[in-house]
């Protein structure tokens, strides 16, 4: 492919040829959002359009707020990986991703401008309306992969979005004392804990082990969801911020 119209009417096109078809019968019904995790835009999407790379996203947002798509909508683009998410183990084949030029962690993770942000909302917005995609299939990239990815990490402003109506928020619980879970805990309260992380939508085996999988998960839900503190235990902030998503979720996804 040399070129294509962009499905975003506000974004640049430069293709990448790292993609493919979506599976026969596949719908997109997810948005993924990443940071490049590269010192510069520039090289974080050359390297998104490099063929020996093999990955690639459908958009770029820089940091003035440019928007380059590089993968229509239509195509499997490979910014996932290994993932997971209600169910589904190729996130690839069902989402679309949103890369989010940011230095990440390893550049001590800086704050993602205003402009930057407010071209974000408006791409998830226009991303959203045309493919149907629900509030509650607005994931982080460590969402699908615990563990595995941090990003977009715990200074990524969800709650600003949700305001915007990109994605699914509530304010979490105040930190505060009280009972807590951790590794190496079992028992019912840590079945109870895993069944309702994966009733959201994680990949964590319901086994009654506070296991290395469950820390990864619940520090993955804190970096979206609980971002003051993220430690992998299961305070009652963490509880009860989880147990305030699961009550707002449509019913027959939360019955599911």
């Amino acid at each position: 492919m040399t070129g294509f119209v962009c499905d975003y009417s506000h974004a640049e096109p430069r293709v990448s040829p790292n993609f493919g078809p979506r599976p026969d019968g596949a719908k997109v019904d997810s948005l993924i959002l990443h940071y490049t995790g590269m010192p510069t835009g520039e090289g974080a999407e050359a390297r998104l359009c490099d063929t020996e790379s093999s990955v690639s996203s459908h958009y770029i947002v820089h940091e003035d707020g440019r928007v380059v798509q590089m993968v229509r909508e239509a195509d499997r683009a490979w910014h996932a990986g290994q993932s997971f998410w209600r169910g589904c183990r190729d996130m690839n084949s069902c989402s679309i991703g949103i890369e989010i030029v940011n230095q990440g962690h390893d550049g001590g993770l800086p704050p993602f401008p205003d402009r930057q942000i407010e071209a974000v909302i408006a791409l998830c917005r226009d991303i959203l309306t045309r493919n149907i995609i629900v509030p509650e299939r607005v994931l982080a990239h460590s969402d699908v992969a615990p563990g595995r990815k941090i990003d977009p990490g715990e200074r990524f402003p969800w709650c600003e979005l949700a305001r915007s109506g990109v994605g699914h928020h509530i304010d979490p619980a105040p930190i505060q004392g009280g009972r807590f879970l951790a590794s190496g805990d079992k028992g019912e309260p840590v079945e109870a804990l895993q069944s309702m992380l994966a009733l959201y939508g994680y990949d964590v085996e319901i086994n009654a082990l506070f296991d290395d999988q469950t820390c990864r998960v619940v520090e993955a839900f804190q970096r979206h969801f609980r971002q003051s503190l993220v430690d992998g235990v299961a305070d009652r902030s963490t509880i009860e911020t989880l147990h305030r998503l699961l009550s707002v979720l449509p019913s027959d996804l939360a019955m599911s």
